[in-house]
């Protein structure tokens, strides 16, 4: 547990907001809110990959 990178565990709990929050604007049948919700969710993905590769290439993964 020692070895644990908080930053990532934060990104992966915004990637699962986003996932139920295009379940509740799906369920609102809100087709923008859908879009919005899932441009976040690419936007917190994509920061989480680029922030490991980052990380990997400085030796600290």
């Amino acid at each position: 547990m020692g070895n644990v990178k908080w930053i990532f565990v934060l990104y992966s709990f915004g990637a699962i907001l986003s996932m139920a929050l295009i379940g509740i604007a799906i369920a609102l049948r809100n087709i923008p809110l859908i879009f919005l919700f899932l441009a976040l969710l690419f936007v917190v993905m994509g920061f989480g990959f680029k922030t490991k590769k980052k990380m990997r290439e400085q030796g600290l993964l």
